[in-house]
């Protein structure tokens, strides 16, 4: 027997409202509010685990009762990126940039979604508007210059992927090993970078 995400669960609001039991058990939205939260660091504890199928029944929940839950949203669209369905993942980093639309982590993770599935004009706008606003940010910097590369604009790429490793050297061990620099990886700039 497989332990995971409960099928049969019954919530007590639930329960009241369906034995008409509101008369006698007085429900503060607190409670509602503790169990969405609680619903939420489950689903984030299994995607901390990859195990993103059960993250996504608890994410799923909680968007069930609040479908504008930001961090649901987040980290449904990063399990659904994990397992591949980019324009899905899309479709939840959407909701959360009509309200907010310089947030970061959704901006980033949308222009990657994007990357993968070889929309690299798209993916790029992603990561200039974090760029526009935040000129340093290095994962954006990364990022981008890894789409350059694919769209063969080399000195581009290296551009930017120098200023990346400027901000923060970690790119520069995680250049020498993505194959987004494929292209790159003879050139004499590329490699003084991932040195």
């Amino acid at each position: 027997m497989r332990f995971g995400a409960p099928k049969n669960r019954v919530y007590l609001k639930d329960f009241s409202r369906n034995y008409q039991l509101s008369g006698f058990i007085n429900f503060s939205p607190d409670d509602e509010d503790a169990n969405i939260e609680y619903l939420y660091n489950i689903g984030l504890a299994h995607a901390k685990r990859g195990n993103p199928r059960d993250a996504m029944f608890y994410f799923d929940k909680v968007l069930e009762v609040e479908p504008s839950h930001v961090n649901a949203l987040a980290n449904k669209g990063n399990v659904l990126g994990k397992l591949g369905k980019y324009d899905q993942a899309i479709a939840c980093y959407d909701i959360i940039l009509k309200d907010n639309p310089e947030h970061v982590t959704c901006l980033l993770n949308k222009g990657l979604a994007l990357h993968y599935l070889g929309r690299y004009t798209q993916a790029t706008a992603c990561y200039d508007k974090i760029l526009s606003n935040s000129p340093e940010n290095a994962s954006a910097l990364y990022h981008k210059a890894c789409t350059k590369s694919l769209q063969k604009e080399f000195d581009q790429s290296l551009e930017l992927l120098e200023k990346a490793i400027l901000v923060d050297e970690q790119y520069a061990k995680k250049a020498s090993m993505d194959k987004d620099f494929d292209a790159l990886c003879n050139d004499t700039r590329f490699k003084s970078l991932v040195v």
